[in-house]
């Protein structure tokens, strides 16, 4: 008995925390501009860009200098080091010519400030890697674009879904005012030997049974308002209103295709790119590599002072003839990758052409249902109305009257579902072939 009486207080306890949350009216324009600037996997996306356009910016070492600078203090008896130090100091003489000196020389101390640089010229594999570097970079910009192309699909199902939330409250609440005036009748009907007891039973499990429909749809109104606080990156998970209701978008059915300008497409296309500018670099890694270099140096005794300086240039050729077929398996490597992302590629297109077909398909299957569920909407609201008017005049079966009006709750929700089925084929189709 005990259990009987928690359950409701439970439910009413529930029902109160709801209602005690102030609703938020919100707009559709409203959720796209906050996930545009607040939404995490936007976030994530734009970080990645950045990290591919910093790869992207490594490889100006192909063309740039790389520029040095170092000072460095020694003390030293070494023969050859001390009397090499006194020569960059322009400081020998005569007398350090005297073999004794020479063998055995005192301490000396050099101090050497030294300036390089070191400019590529020919780097054909360095180049090969930059192509590879722009080409992951120009993807990942269009993955981004792509991600934000499909948060935009997102919103607009969830923005439909708690529309459709609200819509299964509201026939629910109409639902649950039918029941409880169909309870009236039955317990005066019953009060005057017009029905037995176990109809006005049938009656309250049906009103039992409403309020338990009628929950669960406020439960998805709190789940709906969740995911697009989610999608905003909000934390405060307040409940939504929709500024407008759920109703059947215009849409005209086109001869509509997979387009290969479309962000996600394009992007696996400049990646697989990217595989073949990288085969493209280990193959050049055999030939030889130019690059010019230079030097300029200071030398003194003192820290920091430069009574004695100097200056070398010139330019190497280098040519690392075999490495241990490392690079040979390197190319194969890069080969593979390659042929793999073509292939990748390819199978991607296929499959997003097979997601179209789906989608055309679940369009007109939902404009078809849509015809059919209207109708069936029509027809059991007319059969509720006579059977109701009937069993007020006492020639209805109450089981009968329970039917239809279950039948018109069902029929009702039923229609809101289609809409929501046939607005978000249209979503997925536009998302699908944009381009």
């Amino acid at each position: 008995m005990k259990k009987h009486i928690y359950i409701p207080l439970l439910l009413l306890a529930f029902t109160m925390f709801v209602k005690a949350q102030d609703a938020v009216s919100i707009t559709k324009t409203e959720v796209l501009s906050r996930v545009s600037e607040n939404n995490t996997s936007i976030k994530i996306s734009e970080e990645e860009f950045k990290q591919a356009k910093s790869d992207f910016r490594q490889t100006n070492a192909v063309f740039l200098p790389n520029i040095t600078a170092s000072h460095t203090a020694i003390a030293t008896t070494n023969p050859l080091m001390a009397f090499g130090s006194k020569l960059n100091q322009e400081i020998l003489t005569q007398n350090d010519f005297n073999p004794a000196l020479l063998n055995d020389p005192s301490q000396i101390e050099n101090y050497a400030t030294k300036f390089e640089i070191q400019q590529p010229l020919i780097n054909m594999d360095g180049m090969f890697q930059r192509k590879a570097a722009k080409s992951k970079m120009e993807a990942m910009a269009l993955k981004t674009e792509r991600t934000q192309d499909y948060l935009v699909f997102e919103v607009e199902k969830a923005y439909m879904q708690l529309q459709l939330a609200y819509k299964a409250v509201d026939v629910l609440d109409k639902a649950l005012e039918a029941a409880n005036a169909n309870k009236k009748l039955a317990d005066n009907s019953f009060k005057q030997g017009y029905l037995q007891r176990s109809d006005v039973l049938n009656v309250e499990v049906r009103v039992t049974e409403v309020q338990n429909q009628l929950q669960s749809a406020k439960s998805n109104v709190q789940n709906a308002s969740n995911y697009l606080s989610f999608l905003m990156n909000d934390e405060t998970y307040v409940v939504y209103t929709p500024t407008d209701e759920l109703t059947v978008s215009t849409f005209e059915m086109e001869d509509k295709s997979i387009s290969e300008n479309r962000s996600d497409i394009k992007a696996m296309e400049l990646a697989s790119n990217a595989y073949e500018a990288m085969n493209k670099a280990d193959k050049m890694a055999f030939l030889p590599r130019l690059n010019a270099f230079g030097s300029y140096e200071l030398y003194d005794d003192q820290i920091f002072q430069a009574d004695a300086s100097g200056y070398l240039f010139g330019a190497q050729l280098s040519w690392d003839i075999f490495q241990g077929s490392k690079r040979f398996g390197k190319a194969q490597k890069s080969k593979s990758e390659f042929e793999k992302s073509k292939l990748e590629y390819k199978q991607y297109v296929s499959q997003s052409n097979l997601e179209l077909n789906k989608a055309k398909r679940a369009f007109i299957d939902a404009e078809n249902k849509l015809k059919l569920t209207a109708l069936a909407l029509e027809q059991s609201e007319e059969s509720l109305r006579i059977r109701t008017n009937r069993f007020k005049e006492g020639l209805e079966k109450t089981s009968d009257l329970l039917m239809a009006d279950t039948q018109f709750a069902q029929k009702q929700l039923e229609y809101y579902q289609t809409i929501f089925e046939y607005n978000y084929a249209q979503a997925y189709l536009q998302f699908l072939t944009k381009e």
